[in-house]
C-alpha cells in the first residue's frame, strides 16, 4: 500500500511539473501567422527602404502574440520543445504547410480577421 502511495505521489509530482507547450493545433496557427508576419515584413521593406528594419518585424511578432494571447517566452519555449522532439516538429511543419494551403485557398474576404496582421 505504501508503495502505491509513494507511486501516486510521484505521479502527481511528474504531472504537476510538465510544461505548458502551446498545443499542436493552436501552434500550427501561430507559426502560419508568424511567417505571415515575415512575408508582409520583407513586403514593406521592398516598399520603403526607410523603414527600421528590427523594429518593424519585432512589432508584426508582437501582434501575433497579441492576437493569439500568449507571451513572447510561450511561443519561443514551445518552438523550442518542439525542435528536440523530431517527430513532433515534423508533425507541427506538415501541419503548418497544410493549413498554409488551406488559407490561400480561401478567398481572402474569408479569412477570419485574427490572421491579418496590418
Amino acid at each position: 500500500m505504501k508503495k502505491l502511495n509513494y507511486f501516486l505521489i510521484l505521479l502527481f509530482f511528474l504531472a504537476s511539473c510538465t510544461s505548458k507547450n502551446i498545443p499542436l493545433n493552436k501552434m500550427k496557427v501561430i507559426v502560419w501567422d508568424m511567417a505571415c508576419a515575415d512575408e508582409l515584413y520583407i513586403e514593406k521593406m521592398h516598399k520603403d527602404s526607410t523603414l527600421i528594419k528590427k523594429k518593424e518585424n519585432i512589432r508584426l511578432y508582437e501582434q501575433v502574440f497579441l492576437v493569439h494571447k500568449i507571451s513572447k517566452d510561450q511561443f519561443y519555449s514551445s518552438y523550442k520543445f518542439y525542435q528536440e522532439h523530431a517527430d513532433q516538429y515534423k508533425t507541427l511543419i506538415d501541419s503548418v504547410q497544410a493549413y498554409g494551403m488551406r488559407q490561400r485557398s480561401v478567398p481572402n474576404n474569408l479569412i477570419p480577421k485574427s490572421s491579418s496582421l496590418n
